[in-house]
């Protein structure tokens, strides 16, 4: 059940296509994992890393198809975390005695998670190296925390091949091995996600640590990671990709996200982002709830993003416990150079968006001035969100914005909100196609014009009701909000004009 890798390396490991959790439930995993072991046949054999403990049995059932255990000379741990290390103790059931190389820090998770500190560890540090025959070596480099402090990875000569640990993989399971074998989009999105949300915090020492293994000049042939594809085909593109991503990476990308209790404060969210696009059309404006979206598709985004606005209720004085959770994990995840933005709605007490201001700002965030709305947004409302979104677009462009002119189909302010740039007279607004007198009404949200002589027969609104007729459970068929948050046509035609 191996797959040949190179010349005598074959992987030996485990495909797991249904498991969905990561870190206890803290990673979910979209398309399962592998848990790569590799064994090396030269003068000596090697086994490199074990698979999950769950699948210890098989594990060993696979390799005694290869290989007699007692012909393995020594295995090499690279990592210690269980879905590494898991099978070693099955392992060393069968082999006692064999030994195991590991960094010294590797140890202590090794019996901490084994309890047996009686096995034949060998201490190895950077730059240590074991002759294994037909003139190869492996050469260790220690890589502590990427992502934990025993991590290291294993460099084969001859074959220039590097065992990276965690580095450079994916939780992504494929029936097939090498990268230009699967679908390359996905395996892209795959090794983002993995990044951004456990290896973020540790970005210098990415940078450090590429440089130092560069610095030593050995060719790279392969990278055979301990999760997803090995990287045959242009392998070093994964490792100019991680020195981009760890250098303070931003996109001209904004994400909104929010908890809400009775869709105020999603109004709110949705009136900003449209605000975004009106100034800046060319950003990407990602808006989640955090109740009913992935949260690592979230913390991606973030990573992604050169600025956020975090939104949530006011509930008991404080912000929605879910908003309150994703601050802890994007202030462990240590984002750089971000801006971000606190809002929210509320009604006797507004502490969730000064709540959620302190943290952002405590977790290295560039904050911006926050927005709070009382009770239920009505047109007014909506429209100060609406402007908000624009001045803060403004500020986070990484073009020149101050004197651009707002997107055709904007609604203007009003006179209690900001200043904005002078806004482009939209067609629909056109006189010759609505006259002085015209009796139509238009929501300030989504631009839905409501025509008299049509009506809304889609809610029983007959031809030739007037707005005051209207009934008051009319929603703009649109946007889904209430008649509040419409205005007289002829009143926003003057104010284009």
């Amino acid at each position: 059940m191996s797959i040949h890798v190179k010349n005598n390396i074959h992987w030996v490991g485990q495909r797991d296509w249904e498991v969905q959790d990561f870190h206890g439930t803290e990673y979910k995993m979209t398309r399962g994992t592998s848990y790569n072991s590799y064994l090396i046949r030269e003068e000596k054999t090697v086994l490199i890393d074990t698979v999950d403990h769950r699948f210890s049995y098989q594990f060993l059932q696979n390799l005694e198809m290869e290989i007699a255990l007692n012909d393995i000379d020594f295995v090499v741990i690279n990592h210690a975390e269980e879905d590494h290390s898991g099978a070693l103790s099955a392992l060393m059931e069968k082999i006692p005695g064999t030994p195991i190389y590991c960094t010294e820090a590797a140890i202590d998770s090794i019996v901490g998670h084994h309890h047996h500190p009686e096995w034949n560890f060998k201490i190895v540090k950077t730059g240590d190296s074991v002759d294994i025959g037909n003139g190869k070596q492996l050469i260790f480099v220690e890589a502590p925390m990427l992502h934990w402090p025993d991590s290291m990875m294993t460099y084969l000569t001859g074959d220039a091949v590097l065992f990276s640990n965690d580095a450079f993989g994916q939780h992504y399971c494929d029936e097939r091995l090498f990268n230009d074998e699967v679908d390359q989009n996905e395996l892209m999105d795959q090794c983002l996600r993995y990044y951004s949300n456990i290896l973020t915090p540790f970005s210098s020492l990415v940078t450090a640590k590429i440089k130092e293994v560069l610095s030593f000049n050995l060719p790279v042939d392969m990278i055979a990671t301990s999760h997803g594809i090995v990287w045959r085909d242009n392998p070093t593109q994964i490792v100019h990709q991680y020195l981009e991503w760890a250098d303070n990476y931003q996109e001209d990308r904004i994400t909104i996200f929010y908890d809400s209790m009775s869709n105020n404060t999603r109004m709110m969210a949705d009136a900003i982002a449209q605000g975004i696009n009106d100034v800046d059309p060319k950003v990407a404006v990602k808006v989640f709830n955090v109740s009913k979206h992935d949260k690592n598709e979230i913390l991606t985004n973030v990573f992604r993003s050169k600025g956020i606005f975090v939104g949530s209720s006011t509930m008991n004085n404080v912000m929605m416990p879910k908003i309150a959770g994703m601050l802890e994990e994007i202030t462990g995840l240590r984002f750089k150079n971000k801006k971000a933005a606190a809002f929210g709605s509320y009604g006797w007490n507004g502490g969730a968006v000064d709540r959620i201001h302190a943290r952002l700002t405590d977790a290295g965030f560039e904050t911006a001035v926050s927005l709070k709305t009382k009770w239920r947004p009505d047109g007014k409302a909506m429209l100060e969100c609406r402007e908000h979104g624009r001045h803060i677009a403004r500020q986070w462009a990484l073009h020149d914005k101050t004197t651009d002119g707002i997107k055709p189909g904007s609604v203007a302010p009003t006179e209690n909100t900001p200043a904005a740039t002078p806004i482009a007279k939209p067609a629909s607004h056109n006189k010759s196609a609505h006259p002085e007198d015209c009796q139509c009404m238009i929501c300030t949200v989504c631009n839905w014009i409501y025509d008299p002589a049509t009506g809304e027969p889609n809610q029983g609104v007959e031809p030739g009701t007037t707005w005051n007729e209207v009934p008051d459970y009319f929603l703009c068929p649109e946007c889904n909000l209430g008649k509040d948050v419409f205005v007289t046509h002829s009143k926003v035609s003057e104010e284009v004009a």
